[in-house]
């Protein structure tokens, strides 16, 4: 195939697409997806007296919706929240702990060395089943499902 009749077709494919013909819809966004955030129920780690388990056990969001998740830490065991998958497919408005706000392009790991908490602010980007869990802790149960339809 010549590199003219690739250009055509691609140009021929996205007009079906653009005009709805080939079932799909064209993505759109109703102003700012950031503002007024949907609260999630707060994420509580450590809901027993060892400190493994945590509360919910899932999550299920949207793509495209706005959210905020306050993370609190028992302090019974010492958290390093990590969702490889998931913090790579959000978009992330900022990070709220103590006094502090936090603005950056993405999360590695949030760590809780005692009883704390943070909140972060976020749009997921990308559909799929993900797990954020404590590292070292997984096989303890401390470890929540998040899905994004």
């Amino acid at each position: 195939m010549t590199r003219t009749t690739t250009n055509r077709l691609r140009s021929a494919l996205f007009g079906l697409a653009a005009s709805g013909l080939l079932g799909v819809a064209p993505a759109a966004a109703d102003g700012y997806l950031a503002t007024q955030p949907e609260e999630l129920e707060d994420l509580i780690l450590g809901t027993d007296m060892i400190g493994f388990n945590v509360s919910p056990k899932e999550y299920n969001l949207r793509t495209g919706q706005a959210y905020s998740l306050k993370i609190k830490a028992s302090g019974y065991q010492e958290y390093a929240l990590v969702a490889p998958e998931f913090f790579d497919f959000i978009w992330l408005r900022k990070v709220e702990a103590g006094d502090m706000e936090i603005k950056a392009n993405s999360i590695y790991e949030l760590e809780f060395e005692e009883e704390s908490e943070a909140e972060i602010f976020f749009v997921p980007i990308r559909p799929g089943t993900y797990q954020m869990y404590a590292r070292g802790l997984l096989e303890k149960g401390t470890v929540v499902t998040i899905n994004v339809k």
